[in-house]
């Protein structure tokens, strides 16, 4: 779970492709460089007939 997300020294809600920002996650410390993170949206849809 995402814990803080910053551009430069501002917090902010979002970033946009390519460009850099901070980050850290809840309950890990053990971000290297050359890491990859995949993130994804759940969006849950009632189900229709």
């Amino acid at each position: 779970e995402l814990d803080s997300l910053k551009r430069f020294k501002d917090d902010a809600k979002e970033v946009r492709a390519g460009l850099e920002c901070g980050l850290s996650l809840k309950n890990y410390n053990d971000i290297k460089e050359g890491d990859q993170l995949e993130v994804f949206e759940v969006t849950e849809v009632a189900r229709t007939l």
